[in-house]
């Protein structure tokens, strides 16, 4: 008997069967299916919060990264308490039915099937814990020693490290997993990974920039050139480097645009916070201030703001007035320079420059600001003052 024989016999026999049934026995029946249907779905709702809550207890700090972890594993824990209360209500519905779903399981080629199909979710529930331990793992790890690092600039390092070295591991378990997932369907494996050679050899040869991306991102942060949480300037962007991954680095602007940036386009790098930072001032006095005593202003100034308590632990040495920098044409350039701990050099700076301004008005020393001067001939100015006179 061919498949379609059999199919058309099963059928057959289906019609016979529904065609003893009463109409009280319909209607039990379908009471019966509604009722399993409508317990299956509210039990993977169910399920679903229940994995959410329990997610969200998992360990960890509560960053970011763990509130992601969290909804991606509820959302797995969900999908497959849904699948399983649909397969139960599935089977059950049939049972009503008196439809045996099981008989093809007795077979030979169905208890294969069933067979590969637990293989295949064994291997799931596998590689989705492997997934999610080694990323905890590997944070935790890297917490721990970011803990006990003396330095700030080291733990920045650290934290840089930790999202690179977790997704190699990630990605690594998820291709050791799809391959055993596909020798499970039967796929031979050995060419495929033979394939997979050559076409990582092509692609290598194409793809030389993503390998320079690569490799240039590797040696910014093994020479600590820079790390997460640095202020840096790429061209004509900069701001806070929010995440450094394999192929990129992404800033946060003042304004909160965020510039992402290959590495191998990042030639050119100006960091503002590495070990230290200085804020530059270049104040203007008029021509007619006394410039000894405005020097003498600065310097006190900027003694009054290291001895501070809300600044001292910010400011690393004492103010340090070069001088006169440059006459312009508004009024006298004096220089000086703070230097702070990274990150800190904005709010000293405009605290100075705060405290500059009373000073300077107090004690009378000018600011200027950019005049026009109007020079009229002496032609015109003799046929307007001719005209007055008329």
């Amino acid at each position: 008997m061919t498949a379609s024989e059999r199919l058309l016999a099963a059928l057959r026999a289906l019609l016979a069967h529904f065609s003893t049934l009463g109409p009280m026995a319909w209607l039990i029946n379908f009471t019966l299916t509604f009722a399993v249907t409508a317990i299956a779905f509210g039990a993977g709702r169910l399920a679903r919060r229940l994995a959410l809550v329990g997610a969200h207890r998992l360990p960890g700090p509560a960053d970011a990264e763990r509130t992601v972890r969290a909804h991606r594993l509820a959302r797995l824990a969900g999908w497959c308490a849904q699948a399983i209360a649909n397969l139960a209500a599935i089977l059950i519905i049939a049972d009503i039915w008196s439809i045996n779903l099981l008989a093809w399981t007795t077979t030979p080629a169905g208890g294969q099937v069933l067979a590969g199909l637990l293989r295949l979710a064994l291997l799931l529930v596998a590689a989705v814990g492997a997934f999610e331990l080694v990323g905890l793992a590997i944070g935790r790890m890297m917490g721990q020693f970011a803990e006990r690092a003396d330095e700030p600039r080291r733990r920045a390092q650290i934290a840089t490290l930790s999202p690179l070295l977790r997704g190699i591991t990630q990605t690594a378990i998820v291709i050791v997993a799809t391959l055993m997932a596909l020798s499970e369907l039967g796929v031979k494996i050995g060419p495929l990974l033979a394939g997979a050679g050559v076409v990582g050899v092509a692609l290598g040869f194409g793809a030389q920039t993503l390998v320079k991306d690569f490799l240039t991102g590797i040696f910014l942060i093994v020479e600590d050139i820079v790390s997460v949480g640095d202020i840096v300037r790429i061209g004509d962007s900069g701001g806070l480097v929010e995440q450094m991954t394999l192929r990129t680095i992404r800033l946060r602007d003042f304004d909160g645009t965020v510039h992402v940036f290959p590495y191998s386009e990042a030639q050119v790098l100006h960091n503002l916070t590495k070990s230290f930072s200085y804020y530059v001032f270049d104040l203007q006095v008029s021509y007619g201030s006394d410039l000894d005593a405005a020097l003498s202003i600065m310097k006190r100034v900027g003694a009054r703001l290291k001895s501070d308590p809300d600044f001292a632990d910010k400011i690393l040495e004492p103010i340090e007035v070069v001088g006169v920098d440059n006459l312009a044409d508004s009024g006298v350039v004096l220089k000086a320079r703070i230097k702070t701990l990274p990150l800190q050099q904005w709010s000293v700076g405009r605290e100075y420059n705060r405290r500059i301004k009373l000073a300077f008005d107090e004690a009378g020393v000018e600011i200027p600001f950019p005049h026009m001067k109007i020079v009229m001939p002496e032609r015109q100015i003799a046929e307007l003052a001719g005209a007055k006179v008329n």
